[in-house]
C-alpha cells in the first residue's frame, strides 16, 4: 500500500488547519485488483487542500466496509470508497440510510458502476470530481431488501462468478470475464421461471436473468441499449435454453445491450420486478451473493448523491442552471 490508514490527522509541519473542515471517510479495499498498488497521496492532497479532514481505513472485505461506514456515517460529510463494484455496493445502505453523498476511486477489475457514471480509472481526476463539486443524483435498486448499484443475476451469472477468483481476476483483468463465461456455458442448467413486472405475469424457461439498475454489469456488458443509472426502471433480460453455439453468437448483442433483438430472449423494463423459480437458486448483486430466489426488486428512484460528471446531453442544462 502506498499509504497507511490514518485517524484523519494531518501530520505535516507547517501547515494550517482550515478553518471550518469538512469530515470525509476514505475506505479503501486493498484486495481489489489496483488496491495493493494504489498511490492515493495526490488525492488526499486534493481532498486536504479543499478543506476535508480525511480518515483512511483499510477494508478486507465488504462486510468490513459497510461495518466502518456505519460505525463513523453519522459525523461525515463525505464517503469516498476506492475499491471495485463489489466494495462500492456494500457502502449502498450506509449513504443511503445516512442520506450521505459518495464519491468513488476506481480500483477494481470491471469497475462497472464508475463506467455507469463516466469516472475515469485515473484516481486524482476522480477525486478532482470532489473539490470541483461535481454532483448527480442517481437510483438505486433492492432485491429482498438488499442494495445494489449495478445489477442483480440468476442462473449462469451466478456460475461465472463463482469462476471469478481474486487470483484469476488480477491475472486476466476485464478479460476473467471471458474467461469465466466460456468455462460457465458448458455447463448450463434451464430452470423455469415466473416473472412479475408491473403486476403483468410472464413464465419463460431460462438459464440466465439479469436485472439491472445501472448502464452495465459484468465487465463493460450493456443491461440494455436503453438502460441509465437514473432512468426510474429496472431493465430485465433472460437467456431462454439454446445450443453454446447460439450463445455464443449471442455475446456481441449481450455486449451492447441489443438483447431483445434476438428470438431467443425475453427483454422488460420496469420499477417492480418479481422472480420465483421452482427452487430457490442463488441471487447475485454486484457479483456479490445476497439472497435466494423468490427474490422481490423495486427501484429507488434518484436515491442517492455522487461525485460523477455530468450526464452527455444534461451539461448545458447544468451550465444553465447554475449548479454542478
Amino acid at each position: 500500500m502506498a499509504i497507511k490508514p490514518t485517524s484523519g490527522i494531518d501530520h505535516r509541519e507547517n501547515r494550517p488547519a482550515p478553518a471550518a473542515q469538512k469530515k470525509a471517510l476514505l475506505v479503501i479495499n486493498p484486495n481489489s485488483r489496483r488496491g495493493s498498488e494504489a498511490n492515493l497521496e495526490a488525492v488526499l492532497e486534493l481532498l486536504r487542500d479543499s478543506g476535508y479532514d480525511v480518515t483512511v481505513r483499510e477494508s478486507q472485505s465488504a462486510e468490513e466496509c459497510a461495518q466502518n461506514l456505519e460505525a463513523m456515517c453519522d459525523d461525515l460529510d463525505l464517503v469516498i470508497v476506492a475499491g471495485g463494484d463489489g466494495t462500492v455496493s456494500s457502502a449502498a445502505a450506509s449513504v443511503y440510510q445516512h442520506n450521505k453523498p459518495l464519491a468513488i476511486l476506481p480500483l477494481g477489475t470491471a469497475n462497472d458502476l464508475a463506467r455507469s457514471l463516466s469516472i475515469s480509472d485515473d484516481l486524482e481526476a476522480a477525486g478532482r470530481l470532489v473539490t470541483e463539486n461535481q454532483l448527480r443524483r442517481i437510483d438505486l435498486g433492492v432485491v429482498n431488501e438488499h442494495y445494489f448499484f449495478n445489477a442483480v443475476n440468476i442462473g449462469l451469472g451466478t456460475k461465472i462468478t463463482h469462476h471469478l477468483t481474486k487470483d484469476i481476476k488480477k491475472a486476466w483483468g476485464v478479460f476473467s470475464y471471458l474467461r469465466a463465461l466460456w468455462i460457465s456455458v458448458a455447463k448450463q442448467n434451464a430452470f423455469k421461471v415466473k416473472v412479475t413486472v408491473d403486476g403483468k405475469v410472464f413464465h419463460e424457461r431460462s438459464i440466465h436473468l439479469t436485472i439491472g439498475n445501472g448502464r452495465y454489469y459484468g465487465g463493460g456488458n450493456v443491461v440494455d441499449h436503453d438502460a441509465e443509472i437514473d432512468s426510474g426502471d429496472l431493465c430485465l433480460y433472460s437467456i431462454r435454453p439454446q445450443p453454446n453455439w447460439k450463445l455464443f453468437l449471442l455475446a456481441p448483442l449481450l455486449r451492447l445491450g441489443r438483447q431483445s433483438l434476438a428470438k431467443n430472449t425475453f427483454s422488460k423494463c420496469g420499477k417492480k420486478i418479481e422472480v420465483v423459480t421452482a427452487k430457490p437458486l442463488e441471487v447475485h448483486a454486484d457479483g456479490e451473493l445476497v439472497t435466494y430466489t423468490p427474490a422481490k426488486l423495486e427501484i429507488i428512484p434518484q436515491a442517492l448523491t455522487v461525485y460523477a460528471p455530468p450526464k452527455q446531453g444534461a451539461a448545458m442544462d447544468t451550465i444553465r442552471s447554475g449548479t454542478h
